[in-house]
């Protein structure tokens, strides 16, 4: 070898290795208003990007990149985390993400109660059979195979689940009201102990739907001591976000104790209007148990109204035994007179949402399964009754019999004042609640909730920038690290060195939410560009159609 050739290989060698001169990147973005995650105030600096992870961020990055672009004057934020995404089926479907990906949602964390696994043969009938608009064929058995199957698929935005409380007791009780037999109850801890060795990130209930209404507390509380070996959380939708609130959350937190395990609220809220002024007690007690060691935390959506089904409008006795039975009982006379007048009448004893919302206007019919009922969509149940002739009670149970489902509804359940006060709490992070759609095919055939399209977009729109009510770096906080924190996820939530590339350029001075409930397919405007993994999946504020999501794995996971 010539000397030449020689003093030019170490020349490389030592530039490639030596801080002071030039690095090379695949990625640098540069005169970006830089938020990492932290909370802290904003900086005006460089990302650097090599591969799928971050190689540098401070104020001026040296070196060159196949790409550089100019940030100035935007927003540079990690990636977005979804705490509760509904985006099981859409992302089989349409594996872009379309209406979160334009928000700069990075993570859906889906699992609500129900996860995609694990699953036995009958709860894969069940689920064929059950499909809507989204037809596909179940070719998974675990929670993790699921996950997998989606990446194998194509996906945009990375996928986390927790494995669901519901799901575990379907696969060993079926639909019935019991309790577990000591010998079930061992094999469903053993299912969520497979479910955390797969990657998911804890135990999920949500308990004012049957038949995850049906599990007390003790039952619980030993899921939640499987999981928490393997550094999982407990999350729930309470039994009450109503009536029985305080009680709700007394539960949640005995079961934190009990199993020793953190708990996180799905959807903080106070629901009902004669429950609204709750909320203040519940803030108080949330932070006592906070101050005295609990990790309890907590996530919220940015609107007024839920969205649900009719199931949550009728007791959960008639629901037994799933779709079928439930669909039975409600063409007995006597039992339909039951129904009529325990939906009709206040009590402690079940979440009743046809109550809550206080008028049969304020409940929305947003997607049906029979065709022929389609043409209801977007109209109140009222409407629907008036049409009909008949009673509220009647017509929704004649819709949940003709349309093969309980039939996809929002309720008008909230109060501004308290979503405003939910916002100011340093330990909230933000959730859609929703799928991830896009106003184009099969999507259009029912109506999601608006939040689908615009929950974090109307965050750092219309409260961080127009309303004031936190700092967009508290805001960009509690999207990111927060929650990455709380799930125990590593190298995410955070602009930092060797941190995946997750990362988010948006414009603070325009970004809007634009769905609403009577318009609900409009895509969110500001986000313009986007890198999942280091891959640009939004450029310009236009999806580039890659799809280099992975599944993003909790800490029991073990990789055999």
């Amino acid at each position: 070898m010539d000397v030449e050739r020689l003093f030019l290989i170490t020349l490389l060698v030592v530039s490639c290795n030596s801080p002071s001169l030039a690095a090379q990147y695949h990625l640098l973005i540069r005169n970006g208003t830089i938020y990492d995650g932290s909370g802290a105030p904003p900086f005006t600096g460089d990302v650097a990007i090599i591969s799928d992870h971050i190689a540098d961020v401070g104020p001026k990055i040296p070196g060159e990149a196949k790409t550089i672009i100019d940030a100035g004057g935007k927003a540079v934020a990690p990636g977005f985390i979804n705490m509760l995404s509904w985006a099981n089926e859409s992302l089989i479907q349409d594996g872009r993400s379309q209406s979160d990906i334009r928000q700069g949602v990075t993570l859906e964390v889906m699992g609500e109660g129900e996860s995609m696994g694990p699953l036995n043969e009958k709860m894969k009938h069940d689920m064929v059979e059950q499909q809507g608009d989204i037809k596909y064929d179940v070719a998974w058995t675990t929670l993790a195979q699921y996950l997998d199957h989606l990446i194998t698929r194509g996906i945009s935005p990375n996928i986390a689940s927790f494995v669901g409380a519901t799901t575990v007791r379907v696969h060993e009780l079926g639909y019935e009201n019991r309790a577990p037999t000591p010998e079930e109850l061992t094999r469903m801890q053993q299912l969520v102990r497979q479910a955390m060795e797969e990657g998911a990130l804890g135990v999920a209930s949500a308990l004012i739907y049957a038949p995850g209404f049906y599990a007390k507390t003790d039952e619980l509380t030993a899921l939640a001591k499987a999981a928490a070996p393997y550094g999982g959380i407990y999350i729930s939708h309470m039994r009450s976000e109503g009536n029985r609130l305080f009680e709700a959350f007394d539960e949640l937190l005995t079961i934190s104790k009990g199993a020793n395990i953190p708990a996180e609220i799905y959807h903080l809220k106070a629901s009902g209007q004669p429950n609204w002024p709750k909320l203040d007690i519940l803030i108080q007690r949330i932070e006592k148990a906070r101050a005295d060691g609990k990790k309890i935390t907590a996530d919220m959506y940015t609107y007024t109204a839920g969205a649900t089904g009719l199931d949550a409008s009728m007791p959960p006795w008639v629901q037994e035994g799933g779709y079928k039975k439930w669909a039975e009982r409600l063409r007995d006379p006597a039992i339909r007179a039951r129904v009529a007048k325990e939906m009709a009448t206040p009590t402690d004893d079940w979440e009743n949402f046809f109550l809550a919302a206080g008028s049969p206007e304020k409940i929305l019919l947003v997607g049906f399964k029979n065709e022929k009922l389609k043409p209801l969509t977007g109209k109140t149940l009222g409407e629907v009754a008036r049409l009909r002739g008949k009673s509220p009670q009647e017509t929704a149970m004649d819709l949940v019999i003709e349309d093969g489902s309980r039939v996809s509804t929002v309720y008008f359940l909230m109060s501004e004042e308290n979503v405003r006060k939910q916002l100011k709490l340093p330990w909230v992070s933000f959730d859609s609640d929703e799928g991830s759609f896009a106003p184009e095919g099969v999507f259009l055939k029912s109506n999601p909730h608006p939040r689908a399209y615009g929950n974090f977009a109307r965050l750092l729109g219309k409260y961080v920038r127009d309303e004031k009510l936190i700092p967009l770096e508290q805001a960009i906080h509690r999207l990111t690290t927060l929650p990455a924190q709380n799930l125990n996820v590593k190298n995410r939530g955070a602009l930092k060195k060797d941190y995946f590339a997750d990362i988010v350029i948006l414009d603070p001075a325009t970004i809007q939410d634009h769905a609403t409930f009577d318009k609900p397919h409009q895509y969110s405007t500001g986000v313009l560009d986007m890198w999942v993994n280091g891959v640009q999946v939004l450029k310009n504020g236009e999806h580039t159609g890659a799809k280099p999501g992975q599944v993003v794995r909790g800490p029991g996971w073990k990789k055999s």
